[in-house]
């Protein structure tokens, strides 16, 4: 492979390749990456910014991509001026723009009809990507509600895969590719492989979720170890896990505040999916407990426990248990939560920047 290909099939959506000389052992010359940072909409969701406002925080907090993972912060959807125009303020600003929606699964709990069909919603995000210059739509089938529905999630998964396969042709005409999100409990990572495998892994990848890998009884290191390769965008936080008296706690929290090997996992992540952009979002200060001790909470898992749950549990002995965030006394509880994700996404990516030597600036 020369160096032409070699760069090309390296750079996945958000991400950057970038290729500098080391002499190591022997006198051999090896390619050093850098990995791209940035952060997702959802983490500044108080702010109910628009998109510009998104980009200049972005910018300010030297981010090389911006996660848009909804279309609320856009005022015109398929108008491929107005989308362009976002495009050039964000190159303009160093910003890299990807692109994300909600459920495109017909029988899913999370389905909307807001944008039509299913088939609809993913072609116009699709057309949007595109004009937005996003490699990639991020998309999800539900949540863990689905496992119980008819069915059970093996169906919902076959329902989404239909509409994947319906769509096929019109993804790779416009050069967008769909990544799917292990979302809200709704699939384990294997679940998901299995599911992208199925669509076709040419055109359909992961949106790969840390965060949400907890609350479907895994380890984000070993949810990494089956999602990486099929990463091309990311929704990354990190969580603290502790036993507690039904099975097992999870709060989310900032990076570097939970029981997360951040090093084992990124130093996986940079073997796996060095090209795909770290974006990070915050969604912290409240518990959820997973009554793994409760009969009943198996009825979503007709199949036994998952793959490796025992890491799982093991990662949750590690830790102690924290209290919820809760808005100070006296204070605007709406400006309290601004002033709070704010502060939970910016030392965020300062923490990823220093630390895990992550960012491209």
């Amino acid at each position: 492979m020369n160096r032409r290909s070699f760069l090309q099939a390296s750079t996945a959506a958000g991400g950057s390749l970038v290729s500098g000389l080391t002499v190591v052992g022997g006198g051999q010359k090896a390619i050093k990456t850098k990995i791209s940072l940035g952060y997702d909409n959802f983490a500044v969701r108080a702010m109910g910014w628009k998109a510009p406002q998104l980009i200049n925080y972005a910018a300010s907090l030297k981010c090389d991509t911006l996660f848009i993972t909804d279309f609320g912060p856009l005022e015109k959807l398929d108008d491929n001026a107005y989308l362009g125009d976002l495009a050039k303020l964000a190159s303009d600003k160093g910003v890299k723009l990807l692109l994300g929606s909600w459920s495109i699964c017909p029988t899913a709990n999370r389905f909307k009809k807001d944008w039509g069909s299913a088939a609809e919603h993913l072609q116009l995000g699709v057309r949007m990507a595109k004009a937005l210059g996003s490699p990639a739509f991020r998309v999800i089938l539900g949540d863990r509600n689905d496992r119980l529905s008819e069915g059970g999630i093996k169906a919902r998964i076959a329902d989404t895969v239909a509409v994947l396969k319906a769509n096929k042709g019109y993804c790779v005409d416009h050069g967008v590719k769909i990544a799917m999100e292990n979302h809200a409990g709704d699939m384990h990572s294997t679940e998901l492989v299995e599911l992208i495998e199925e669509a076709g892994s040419d055109f359909v990848g992961a949106n790969m979720d840390s965060g949400n890998a907890v609350w479907t009884l895994e380890d984000p290191v070993e949810n990494l170890r089956n999602l990486g390769k099929y990463a091309i965008t990311t929704s990354l936080r990190d969580t603290a896990l502790w036993e507690s008296e039904n099975g097992v706690t999870a709060q989310w929290t900032a990076m570097g505040e939970g029981n997360t090997d951040l090093k084992a996992y990124f130093e996986l992540y940079a073997r796996l999916c060095p090209a795909t952009a770290v974006n990070i979002e915050t969604i912290s200060g409240f518990n959820r407990e997973l009554k793994v001790r409760d009969k009943g909470f198996w009825k979503a898992w007709p199949d036994g426990k998952p793959k490796g749950y025992d890491q799982f549990l093991a990662l949750a002995k590690k830790g102690k248990p924290r209290k919820a965030w809760a808005a100070p006394a006296g204070v605007d509880k709406n400006k309290a939560a601004q002033d709070y994700q704010k502060g939970e996404i910016a030392k965020s990516i300062f923490f990823c920047r220093k630390n895990l030597g992550l960012g491209l600036r």
